[in-house]
């Protein structure tokens, strides 16, 4: 009788301890991130994006329906990563939906996607033996006060297996969520000139870029022409702006010009260089095309900050191809060619800018020297260790460069014409610069001039056109697309983060060099051991049961054996 109310004492107490553990569940709460890169740990900067979210912010995640086994874990992931947000701040509510689940309307409702901008990835599902192709749509779209973002899920890099392309998406998907977040929910505060007035690209030649910028932060554009007649009230409107951007200028710059960049500079102002140090023209006798230097009037600039943009061509064997038609018009075909004028750089460099970014495209690309002076330099971007430096004046022959380019592809280079190695294409200076008009005559009077800088940063590319976007019947394409190839590049996440970076709001761009692992299954091994695999799956734990129940009996038997 003792033993009955001993063990109905026991149970009440265990039955209020699973009580007052639930009740203080409600209470005390905690999660815990037990994985070795700490993927399930929300990054500060994460944090930020979403801290003073005070009303809710209703996100809509195109991940459902059909999907592969990699489409499947980008599902899970995103999932996972939006309870960490939410769990932060209980404002951000999420839920998964098939744009598609149904036939009626699918086409109606594709087309709608589609005009939003939210393309849709082809896969490939097997089902039962069958394999069926099935449109995802990896895309979500977050709503916030009357404003509504697109956040991509799926980030597309050239080359990649679908495992890789799904690893790398889950690489940025932290990132993509707090960039999409700081954009409903952070105010723009810094402003970015775009500088005007001395030939530089045609707004429709930079307009995905800036429209794309025009998210973050104020862009407005701004003349020099004023410098001349009005020099000091140009340089203080210039100095209400953090940043200045220089897209392919191709008409020299005055002195008064570069004494207001360089003031401009001294005040602790940013600024982005796209300058082309080389330029085609086609004689019209003969109609060859010929590569020349071009002088902008700033080697004097640069120089005194502590770089050196070389009159020259860089010829890569690692270059995107162009596309040439032969035949006559209806019977034209199109084929590909390489091109070794075209570097792409992709930097093996962990920089914030760089990591984690598709290749760079170059166009006729300088080498650019790095000089010793106080400034920190760090080069971003660089050609492949198979590089050849062109002298100017230069004839650029297709006809003649083609061939030799298919040779070099299938008979290997030549090491003694490649030899100038990995050569700097874009490179960062920071520090306290030195005024280019230290100990020099000054263009204008200017009673606040300095001498020296506070740190400050700039940038400088040795190619214009690393900005430049295509257009299609007129209309900007996304910068980094070639249409004549259709290839995406990295130009403009390169762009966009080296503005993050330039302005100090490196904190969503200090995301990307978190590295995640995401284990992925064999599918050779898996397929020659899955029967091995179900076996163990189906017998393992139905021994372990009767190992269990065995082992209890024993100890029931035993102990009531005793008793008695």
């Amino acid at each position: 009788m003792a033993r009955k109310q001993n063990h109905t004492v026991n149970l009440v107490l265990l039955i209020v301890a699973i009580i007052l553990l639930n009740v203080l569940g409600n209470f005390v709460y905690k999660r815990f991130d037990l994985t070795q890169d700490k993927r399930y740990t929300l990054s500060e900067a994460a944090k930020e994006t979403i801290a003073d979210v005070d009303s809710p912010v209703v996100i809509d995640v195109f991940l459902k329906g059909k999907f592969p086994a990699e489409f499947r874990r980008l599902q899970q992931e995103t999932r996972q990563l939006l309870e960490e947000f939410s769990d932060y701040n209980s404002n951000i509510r999420y839920k998964f939906i098939d744009p598609i689940e149904t036939e009626e309307n699918r086409e109606a409702i594709q087309v709608q996607m589609r005009d939003f901008g939210l393309t849709a990835a082809q896969v490939e599902v097997q089902e039962g033996g069958k394999i069926s192709t099935e449109l995802v749509y990896p895309w979500a779209l977050a709503y916030y006060n009357d404003k509504t973002v697109k956040i991509p899920l799926l980030k597309n890099q050239l080359g990649t297996t679908p495992e890789e392309r799904v690893n790398n998406s889950i690489q940025n998907l932290e990132y993509a969520f707090a960039d999409g977040f700081s954009k409903l929910a952070k105010p723009k505060r810094r402003k970015v000139a775009v500088l005007k007035g001395n030939g530089e690209l045609d707004d429709r030649f930079v307009a995905d870029f800036f429209s794309t910028l025009r998210d973050y932060y104020f862009i407005a554009p701004f003349t020099l022409d004023s410098a001349a007649v009005a020099p000091q009230k140009t340089l203080t409107q210039l100095n209400e702006f953090d940043l200045i951007v220089a897209a392919s200028p191709t008409q020299p710059f005055s002195d008064q010009e570069k004494y207001i960049l360089d003031q401009y500079t001294m005040n602790g102002g940013s600024s982005l260089w796209l300058v082309d140090a080389t330029e085609n023209r086609v004689d019209t006798l003969s109609g060859k095309t010929f590569a020349f230097g071009k002088d902008l009037n700033l080697n004097d600039f640069f120089f005194k900050y502590g770089i050196r943009i070389n009159p020259n061509l860089v010829k890569d064997i690692y270059a995107a191809p162009i596309v040439l038609a032969s035949g006559n018009e209806r019977e034209s075909q199109y084929n590909r060619y390489p091109w070794f004028y075209n570097p792409l750089s992709s930097s093996a460099n962990n920089h914030p800018v760089v990591t984690n970014i598709e290749a760079v495209k170059f166009e006729y690309a300088s080498a650019i020297d790095t000089l010793p002076n106080n400034i920190r330099k760090t080069v971003l971007l660089s050609s492949s260790p198979i590089t050849s430096i062109i002298g100017l004046p230069a004839e650029i022959n297709i006809d003649k460069e083609i061939p030799e380019n298919l040779k070099v592809i299938n008979e290997g280079p030549d090491p003694s014409k490649f030899t100038a190695g990995e050569t700097p294409l874009a490179v960062l200076l920071e520090g306290e610069f030195t005024s280019v008009f230290n100990n020099r005559v000054k263009p204008f009077s200017y009673p606040e001039d300095k001498t020296s800088s506070v740190s400050t940063k700039m940038l400088v590319v040795s190619d214009g056109d690393v900005i430049r976007n295509q257009l299609d019947r007129g209309r900007p394409l996304e910068l980094g697309f070639d249409k004549w190839t259709q290839s995406f590049y990295g130009n403009k996440e390169f762009l966009l983060n080296a503005v993050n970076y330039l302005l100090d709001d490196s904190g969503l761009i200090n995301i990307r060099t978190k590295e995640i692992a995401i284990p992925f299954l064999d599918p050779q091994k898996t397929s020659e051991k899955r029967s091995s695999w179900q076996i163990i799956n189906l017998l393992l734990p139905l021994g372990l049961l009767a190992i269990f129940g065995f082992i209890f009996q024993y100890i029931r038997k035993r102990k009531y054996r005793q008793g008695s």
